[in-house]
């Protein structure tokens, strides 16, 4: 995967739309999702709990979150092949990133590639159950660091 943790938010979301304005169609782009999700890191079956679980998701998806306010980087999978590849663009959007970048930075890249437009109510529900906890989770990074004076 394409995850370089120096580029920043914006450049990833760049990159995305370069990448997806190659492909002629939508099944060329459904296709390179789905590729996409076959790249995502090993994701342990002992992730796979209820806490973990993204709430909003059709298929059946699950987010983990690590690190702290100065850097946060997110695991996770689902068992629908495009929801992976989805899983997968969000990842280097949002993973390995301050949590101040990751509240700050709005998924323009859905719009950008035409994602929204071609997804089903479902997954565009799911997409943005899964953008929410993914914030939240910097957002509450954010309040410990506060807490703890970091």
């Amino acid at each position: 995967m394409n995850t370089i943790a120096s580029h920043s938010a914006a450049e990833a979301q760049q990159a995305i739309a370069e990448e997806f304005a190659f492909f002629g169609d939508w099944t060329e782009r459904y296709q390179y999702l789905i590729d996409l999700g076959k790249q995502l890191p090993e994701f342990p079956e002992a992730w796979k709990t209820e806490a973990n679980r993204v709430h909003g998701c059709q298929s059946m998806v699950w987010l983990v979150a690590a690190g702290d306010a100065t850097n946060m980087h997110f695991d996770a999978i689902s068992d629908s092949a495009i929801v992976s590849g989805l899983i997968a663009l969000v990842l280097r959007v949002y993973s390995d990133r301050p949590a101040a970048d990751i509240v700050a930075t709005e998924p323009e890249f859905i719009g950008t590639i035409g994602l929204a437009k071609h997804l089903s109510p479902t997954r565009s529900n799911g997409l943005a159950a899964m953008l929410a906890k993914l914030k939240a989770h910097a957002a509450q990074a954010l309040v410990e660091a506060g807490a703890t004076g970091n």
